[in-house]
Formats: C-alpha cells, structure tokens, sequence
C-alpha cells in the first residue's frame, strides 16, 4: 500500500505510527494535521467557520505527492517533509527543518538526527509536540496577540503561548514572505522565531494542527484568516466614542454625579463603567442594594444622558453566595487535582464557574440577563480574575490553570461566549465583551481585549503600542488599553500628567477609547461588608489632571467625536472582511519596503497615519511617510510628498497625524 494516498480531496501520509493529512481548508488555504494515536481528534479549535469547498489539485508520485489549493502548494516527500510554496509564482514560503540520513541526496542529510514533527510522549497520553520549520533570517512576522514588550516584528522573538494578565496568546502570525500561520492548538507552550529555526511547541497535546494560507498582500492573508475563523460584529455606534472608567466607583450617586459632570461641561461621552464589587459577594451577579440601591432609575438617567452603562463581572463564585451550592451540586464549577477547592482568596474564599460546560455557561448568562442585560446593560466587562492553581478537562484535554495562567481557547473564547450567545438567543447583536485576554477566533464573539493591569509608565506605553498592532494582525480587530496604565498615576504629579496627556493622544486613535486606571493614592473603604470592603482610586476623570491639560484632552474629545463617520467605516471594514482598525504602515503600503521596517508609528484606517509621542519630554519626532501617496499634517495643513521622513514638531497639545490624499476627517 502507498504511503500517498487521495481522500475525498484530502492528501494523506501515513509511514510507521504517523497520520499526516494536508486539507483544503478556505481559498488558498491547507489545514495540516498529523498524529501518532489511531484516530484524529475530531475538534476544529479556531477553525469553526463553514468555509466553501473547493476543488484541490492532487498529485501523487513514487517519491513525493503534492497538493494545491488556490495560490498554495505544499508538497510532502516519501520520508514526510513538508514545503509550501505560492503555487503560481513558485516562492518558497516556509519549509520544514529536519536534519536525518533518510534521504542522502539532499542539502539537510545529517547526522543529527532531528525530526520535524516531534511527538514526545507524557505520563497519560498526550504528547509534547515540536514543530520546527526552516527559518528565513531577514524574514519579519507580525501578529500573535499582545505580550509586554516593544517589537512590532516578532522575528527573533521567544513568546510563552499562554494567558496572563496583560499577555493574550492569539498564535496566527502575518509572514512578510506572503503567508499566514495559525496554529490551531491550544495547549499551553511556546514558539521561538529564531534565526536558524522556528520552533512551535505544545506542552500537552494529542495531535498537530495548523493552518496555512498565502496571499499576495497582507490585506489578502488576514481576509483569509478572517474567512475561517470569524469576523467582529458591527461594533454599535456608541462603543466608537469616548468611555469613562477609574478603578472604581463605589455608589451609585458617585457616578451619576461624575456622568452629570461630563453633561454640565457638554463633553462627549458615550459609556461609563462600573467596575468590580459592585455586587455583594462573587457569583452573585447582581447589584449590592445597600451601595446601588435603584439600578432601574440609574439606568434610566444615563439612558437619558445618552451614555451607556458597562458593568464589571467576575467568574468567580464565593463559597457564601447565593448561588454557589446550587451550581457546585449541578457540577457547574471547575475542579481541582487535588488539595481543596479554592482558586482565589480575594475578598473571599471562591472558585471559577466552569465555562467550557454548556450548561454552566446558560446558568450564569441567565443571571446575567436577569439583574444585568434585562436592565439595559449591553456591555460586559469580562474580567478573568487572574486564576491561581486549579486544573480541569475539556473534551479529553486536561487543562491547567497556573498562576495567573490560563488556556488560550478554553477560558476568554468560551467567557465571551456565554454572553454573546446569549445576546445573540434574545435576538441582539450590539453586544461588547472586555476582556483581559482573547484566542483565535474569539473575535467572533464580540470579543474587545484590553491590554490588562500594565504599569503607568512611557516605557509601558512604548509596549501597548506594539500589542495593539500585533493583535490587529492576529485577527483582534477591537483592541483597547487603560489611558494612562493601570498601575500608579498621582493626577496632581507633572510627571504622570505629561504621561496621560500623551496616552490620552494616543487613545483618541485606538480602536476604543478607555481612560481607566488605580490612580494615587488610593482611597479608603467605605464600609464593612461586600463592594464596600474595597479600597478605590483617585479621581480619573478628565478634568482631574490640571486645568491646561483639561483643555487639550478637551479637544481630544472633540476630535473623537468629529471622527465617528471615519471610524465607522473602519468598524464596517473589521466587520465585514476582518480589516484591522488599526495596523502598521506595511498594511496599505505593502510595495514600500521601508514601511516594513517601522515600528513607532501606524495607520489608522487606511487614510490617517499616527505617530504617538513615547518618550517623556519629546518635543520633536521623525516621522515616514510612505511612497506612493501626497500625506497633509492633520495640524498644520502643510502638503508632503510619501516616500521620505520629516521631523514634526510634537508640542505636549499634539501628536503627529498625516492624512492621505487630502482625506478630511
């Protein structure tokens, strides 16, 4: 029996213990997979959009079978290495690394004897899985969610493939060589760019998978991802304008006074948030009358005010809520290996509802729907809570939760879920999830990740900018971050001040814009019991950082809200093809090799280029243009031709901002 064969459209290997399938899985796409047990496992992970069948081109030899599909090739040899290339113009795209004596008439017959696909078996079952490719060394690759450090181009970079707080693994990459990779598992593990090999790894898995696809633009490659793992809603035309937030706001007369401010000084508002404890106890889901005593009428006024509520909501369940032996009797909490069942101690002793039970997932939605969405609440701050030790299975994967460690699909993607499903049974769609971290596909659930508790600092500014891009060209169209950082901020400090002003710049040019923060010092609690137990911040609203900086965040505002007709085609272009709202210059310029190489500045949308002010006391920067189009400063109206830097005058009232081809906004 040949070690090729054709299946229904699928090209399959099989040699000793290993089942290799290469599939065609969306237009010029493969999905590979291969597996050393009896049976593939029948998951699709982030694969779970219907996508249309096509028609491969199969071709089998005695030494070596191929497969195209669209603008792919792959081709396997004999002893089972795989290599794609761009089936029209026959450009190698990525290749895998092994180095045996299989084969002694090729360039990589070695001694060394490494396989590509390495399958090392663990105590159970599962393996720990290696799959090396061959690395281009002057390659950049872009994508793979947000992680706390500065570089746009992850190439030489070593990226833990796990949730924490402020890091989301979203492992799809955009390659500068024409292809895009998703690897479609979501074991926790990790992937090394370096410049002999790239490496991905799966601590604990059953099998490999991954998706290919090759495309002659980036536009095109991240369209394709977009087509097989989901697409954003149509974000609602209130999330595009302004939120206010702080760390957090304790009664239910504390913030209307503070939305009543924002109406009386006619600033442009349109979401106001109240954040955690604002319940009793956790998993009670639900408003704590004593601090929030009318909902309803709360409600009501901010409806009249035009400003939307987002309420804060925690999957963890203490032991003394109402709700708690009802769901641990219907088996509706996660589990532990051993030891007592309690994850976190935070204000009380609880664990986290199972999200990845169906059942367990309709439970807390109803809770929510009742004393939440049923009130008028659309947006949903999904807050992970930074679980510690606990482990559970999920479909035969056994999972486990770390310190503030979680799996990539099983607990933000299925989080969201709850809620967008949900929305989605009553008959809703302008719903809004935040959540502190996402996987593939979970954009599809109306999933905005937010780059979690990052520090107050210019330095953590430089590293969110690259998190933004990086998860636009991971498939997260809506992306926000705490305007000014999470942790520290006194707003009476020059220092701090100067460091908001220019987040806040910034933030006016993000897909959502998020002023929050644990600002300095921190206020007392108000009370003995519940929410009212928890310390608050400082104030964080935009009149609490000195009067001439009031001013320019003023007009920050203002310059938000002229932009909404801009930003709605941008949240229209997410929606429909998966277009990132914001995305590096390579994005539209793809020709423009230079644009390829700059990491300090951005697009947002196709016709507006920001350049963020990073650097404490900047009071000028450099600033490229790319070729190919005529670029007016936004602020000064003056003309310039792409294709070359200019240094642009950076006055603490103003950041650069180019627009294309006399583009008004």
């Amino acid at each position: 029996m040949s070690i090729f064969n054709e299946d229904h459209g699928i090209l399959k290997y099989h040699y000793d213990a290993e089942e290799v399938w290469l599939e065609p899985w969306g237009k010029n796409s493969l999905r590979i997979r291969a597996t050393k047990n009896p049976e593939f496992n029948k998951e699709n992970w982030a694969l779970q959009i219907k996508v249309r069948k096509t028609v491969p081109v199969i071709e089998i030899g005695e030494n070596e079978a191929s497969i195209i599909n669209g603008k792919i090739k792959a081709v396997i040899t004999k002893y089972g290495k795989i290599t794609f290339y761009h089936a029209r113009t026959g450009k190698l795209l990525l290749d895998e690394y092994l180095r045996n004596r299989k084969d002694k008439t090729v360039d990589y017959c070695s001694a060394l004897n490494i396989d590509a696909r390495e399958f090392k078996a663990n105590l159970g079952g599962d393996y720990h899985l290696s799959m090396r490719f061959v690395s281009t060394p002057d390659e950049k690759i872009f994508g793979m969610g947000q992680y706390q450090q500065p570089y746009l181009n992850q190439k030489g970079n070593d990226l833990e493939l796990a949730q924490r707080n402020s890091q989301a693994s979203v492992p799809f990459m955009v390659s500068s060589l024409g292809y895009g990779f998703l690897w479609n598992n979501p074991a926790v593990g990790r992937v090394m760019f370096g410049k002999n090999i790239t490496t991905w790894e799966a601590y604990s898995t059953k099998q490999l998978d991954y998706w290919i696809t090759s495309g002659d633009t980036p536009a095109e490659i991240e369209e394709r991802y977009a087509d097989v793992t989901g697409k954003v809603p149509m974000m609602p035309d209130w999330a595009m304008g302004f939120w206010q937030c702080k760390l957090r706001y304790q009664t239910q007369e504390e913030l209307l006074n503070i939305a009543r401010e924002y109406k009386r000084r006619g600033l442009p508002i349109d979401v106001i948030v109240i954040d955690y404890f604002h319940w009793p106890l956790q998993g009670d889901w639900k408003f704590d009358p004593k601090y929030w005593p009318d909902p309803d009428a709360m409600i009501r006024e901010l409806d009249d005010m035009g400003i939307k509520l987002m309420v804060s909501i925690w999957p963890t369940v203490d032991y003394r809520s109402d709700n708690f032996e009802e769901m641990l009797e219907k088996g509706y909490l996660i589990r532990t290996e051993r030891g007592f069942r309690v994850v976190m101690d935070f204000q009380g002793n609880t664990v986290h509802y199972d999200a990845t039970n169906p059942e367990a997932r309709e439970y807390v939605w109803q809770k929510a729907k009742q004393n939440y969405y049923d009130k008028g609440i659309r947006v949903f701050w999904l807050d992970e809570a930074e679980p510690e030790y606990s482990v559970y299975d999920f479909d035969n994967y056994r999972y486990y939760l770390g310190p503030n460690v979680q799996i990539g699909n099983s607990y933000p993607a299925f989080y969201a879920k709850t809620f967008y499903d949900g929305m989605t049974k009553e008959g809703q769609k302008d719903v809004i999830n935040l959540l502190r971290c996402a996987w593939a596909g979970s954009q599809k659930y109306g999933a905005l990740v937010w780059s979690g508790d990052i520090h107050s600092s210019f330095k953590s500014l430089r590293n969110q900018l690259a998190a933004g891009l990086n998860m636009g060209m991971a498939g997260i169209p809506w992306w926000t971050t705490d305007i000014g950082g999470f942790h520290g901020g006194n707003p009476k400090d020059p220092s701090f001040q100067e460091l908001l002003v220019r987040w806040f710049e910034w933030g006016t040019f993000c897909p959502v814009m998020r002023l929050h923060g644990e600002r300095q010092p921190l206020q007392a609690p108000i009370g003995d019991y519940g929410g009212g137990l928890c310390v608050s911040g400082a104030d964080n609203e935009v009149w609490s950082f000195g009067d001439d900086n009031y001013l320019i965040l003023k007009r920050y505002l203002e310059l938000r809200k002229h932009m909404k007709p801009y930003i709605m085609e941008l949240m229209k272009a997410a929606h429909e093809k998966g277009t990132p709202v914001m995305r590096p210059l390579f994005y539209d310029t793809p020709s423009d090799m230079q644009s390829w190489n700059i990491e300090d500045e951005y697009m947002f949308g196709p016709d507006v280029l920001v350049a963020p002010v990073l650097y404490a006391g900047e009071t000028e920067r450099k600033v490229y243009l790319p070729k190919g189009s005529r670029w007016k400063n936004y602020w000064t109206g003056e003309g310039v031709n792409g294709g070359s830097s200019v240094v642009v005058s950076t006055p603490i009232e103003q950041i650069p901002v180019f627009t294309r081809n006399g583009r008004e906004l």
